[in-house]
């Protein structure tokens, strides 16, 4: 194993979309385009699939530091209110360019921290969102909930709202991890909001853990997930630890280079998390989640519905997913859109009546393609692809990449398809690598992914 793991620990993407944002074309993109693209997949998937809403709630009171999402840092919440205005503000506008009432099937909440918000902000925001939709009957509404700051009323009022899914951000119970990451967090939070979530009648509860973090040992990975069994949460989000501290304002400064496991024993602790997991009852879910048999995402693995976009993995099947809010990003199925990344000018480009949009791409046939191809390999580890999908000298590239992988036990393929093996999954992203197109056409010598174990 160790052989694999320096073979493949390179930088690598998560595979929330294709292709990557770093290799998007915005050359041309523009509000007219996006606006096309986005109109066009919702007229004829709004009635069947509906659409799914991500909202970006970018505020938190204390940085963590291995935290690399966009977010302020802050104890003023005056700031609630208006920006949860200019969110509602920014649907408005979006509204204005649908030609029937959204039908909702999926919302979900992060940040930052969305239990920043006082539980009367969010209710503003969510019944501001609602009075222009419709609610699917098979809705999925989930949020991401701190345990220090997540109140009984927080949950309550989401609840009484429709939301049924709550994630928690546990990471790491070992108080050496937590004061390196400045996330002290003790257990008997997570405890309690758990079973506040479990009593309010909360239908899947999801606790967020992180493997490869500073100073983390096989002992404090094994104590952790002893805690998490013991409060036995419907589904487990197992991240690998994501260091790209070139990226601007993300806080990954607070510890150094050194103070990280070895590639290899990363490797041994998500080795263990996953034993222990699968020891009690948990299955491995596509990339980095396990669940339990009764939870929607274990279902959805088994019959072949799971998806992957950039919320993760859902169990939803909207083609279209619109971002709300500073830095969030949409999904049209044939197009994406980056809304800006600060929040000043955010807010400012809604006032102006200007959609905030940052940057974006539109995927051409080929694009579309490989995307379907990387997404089954994501959500089911297999895929398969016509002949006239690749030429001559691409066939060869990719075969030759299928070839090592087969070597070395990963995965089996024909002419016309693959198939993961169970020693192959650790190993999920660099496979679908083989199919990037615009990574092998557009190399860089950028610092742009995390590495892959």
């Amino acid at each position: 194993m160790n052989t694999l793991i320096n073979k493949y620990n390179v930088p690598g993407p998560r595979y929330t979309s294709y292709p990557t944002v770093p290799f998007w074309q915005n050359d041309g993109f523009g509000e007219s385009a996006w606006l096309s693209s986005l109109t066009s997949t919702f007229e004829t998937t709004n009635t069947d699939t509906g659409i799914s809403l991500y909202i970006h709630l970018p505020y938190c009171e204390s940085l963590c530091t291995f935290c690399g999402c966009n977010k302020r840092i802050t104890k003023n919440h005056q700031v609630e209110k208006p920006y949860i205005q200019a969110v509602l503000k920014e649907w408005e506008m979006y509204l204005s360019h649908f030609s029937e009432k959204p039908n909702i099937t999926e919302i979900h909440l992060g940040g930052g921290t969305p239990s920043f918000f006082a539980p009367e902000m969010l209710d503003l925001l969510i019944s501001g969102i609602l009075k222009h939709a419709s609610v699917s009957t098979a809705h999925e509404f989930s949020f991401e909930g701190h345990p220090n700051n997540t109140s009984f009323q927080h949950l309550k009022t989401l609840y009484d709202l429709g939301f049924t899914r709550v994630s928690f951000g546990v990471q790491d119970y070992d108080p050496v991890v937590q004061k390196a990451i400045h996330r002290i967090q003790p257990f008997e939070n997570v405890r309690q909001v758990t079973e506040w979530s479990r009593a309010i009648g909360y239908e899947s509860i999801s606790h967020d853990l992180v493997f490869g973090l500073p100073f983390q040992q096989i002992s404090s990975i094994e104590d952790t997930i002893a805690k998490t069994l013991e409060l036995q949460p419907d589904r487990l989000a197992f991240y690998s630890y994501a260091h790209v501290p070139w990226i601007k304002g993300n806080g990954q400064r607070g510890f150094r280079d050194e103070d990280l496991p070895s590639a290899e024993l990363k490797r041994q602790l998500y080795e263990t998390g996953r034993n222990l997991f699968e020891e009690n009852g948990y299955a491995e879910i596509g990339m980095d989640h396990f669940a339990l048999p009764h939870d929607s995402m274990f279902k959805a693995m088994q019959n072949g519905t799971l998806n992957r976009n950039f919320m993760g993995y859902t169990t939803t099947q909207t083609k279209v997913l619109l971002g709300l809010g500073v830095s969030s990003i949409s999904d049209s199925w044939s197009g994406f859109s980056q809304n800006v990344k600060d929040i000043d000018e955010y807010q400012t480009m809604i006032e102006n009546n200007q959609l905030p949009m940052l940057k974006g791409h539109i995927l051409t046939e080929e694009d579309l393609t490989i995307r379907q191809q990387i997404l089954d390999i994501m959500c089911q580890f297999a895929t398969s692809w016509a002949d006239d999908d690749f030429n001559f000298e691409e066939k060869q590239v990719l075969f030759s990449k299928l070839e090592g992988f087969k070597q070395d036990g990963l995965l089996t393929y024909d002419r016309n398809s693959l198939q993961v093996k169970p020693e192959g999954r650790p190993f999920i992203r660099n496979i679908c690598m083989a199919f990037d197109k615009r990574m092998l056409q557009e190399k860089t010598e950028r610092k742009l992914f995390s590495q892959t174990v």
